[in-house]
């Protein structure tokens, strides 16, 4: 099936794959620092595969790369680009007039500040709030966007004139990024404590990237997304209550294999 070019995100953004390079193949071949097609089955790569992502051997990943074309507004952007590893390219308010496209959440994606976290919102806003304060939002933007163009009539340099819009509005930039990177992205954006808007983003990505490398995202998924790290404490901890025998026992019937398994006894019983 040909992978989706284009995947719309919130009310008027979307997530669009320009360009990629590579794929699970290629990790393998940068990993076997090999040329040769056919020379393993696709069980021996997948296998291979999970090797590198579990022993966090990240240079073949790196051997990929992912161009995209992302629309999305500025505060969803300005967390975007904290990940520094990227080749970034943004539209410039200095060199064009900003479109009259802002991020409007309907009253039912309005939330509540969380009492515990700081930077975070939790639950719904109620409905009779929720309805007002999004056509606050809303009436904000049309009277900011009007002061805007108001300016720049008057003629307000762009590179001035653009300092009174708010980071709802929506822009554009081209985004390339190594997989190794892409992937530690993803894991900090897919996890629930990242805010909603940047997770729509990022399951917009995933979907890009389980398309390309589908070998590379099941041990992702496996092993990161979806696995947990141990502090030595805690480890301490698991010792004293799991018998290493029952616990062998379990892994086995969870189907893993001889090594996997043997690394498993290894982390939690082996010497630090």
């Amino acid at each position: 099936m040909a992978e989706p070019q284009t995947i719309p995100v919130l009310d008027k953004g979307f997530v669009r794959l320009v360009d990629a390079m590579g794929d699970d193949r290629r990790i393998v071949q940068a990993a076997r620092v090999s040329y040769g097609e056919g020379t393993k089955t696709v069980r021996e790569d997948a296998a291979l595969i999970d090797y590198l992502m579990r022993h966090r051997h990240t240079s073949p990943f790196e051997m990929v790369e992912f161009t995209f074309h992302v629309k999305a507004p500025i505060f969803v952007v300005r967390q975007w680009f904290r990940h520094r590893t990227a080749s970034v390219n943004e539209i410039s308010a200095r060199y064009s007039v900003l479109k009259d496209e802002f991020y409007e959440p309907t009253p039912e994606e309005l939330r509540t500040q969380s009492e515990v976290n700081k930077q975070a919102g939790e639950g719904r806003l109620p409905g009779a709030e929720a309805e007002r304060a999004a056509a606050l939002l809303a009436a904000a933007e049309r009277d900011v966007y009007a002061r805007y163009q108001e300016l720049l009539e008057l003629g307000v340099a762009r590179e001035q004139a653009r300092s009174v819009l708010p980071v709802g509005i929506y822009t554009e930039f081209y985004w390339k990024q190594d997989l190794h990177n892409l992937l530690h992205f993803l894991r900090l954006r897919l996890d629930h404590h990242a805010q909603a808007e940047i997770r729509a983003y990022a399951r917009a990505v995933a979907e890009f990237v389980k398309a390309r490398v589908p070998l590379v995202w099941r041990s992702f998924e496996e092993h990161v997304l979806n696995g947990r790290s141990l502090s030595a404490s805690e480890i301490a901890a698991l010792r004293k209550q799991i018998d290493p025998h029952v616990y062998e026992a379990a892994l086995r019937e969870a189907g893993l294999s001889k090594s996997r398994v043997r690394e498993a006894l290894e982390k939690l019983f082996g010497e630090a």
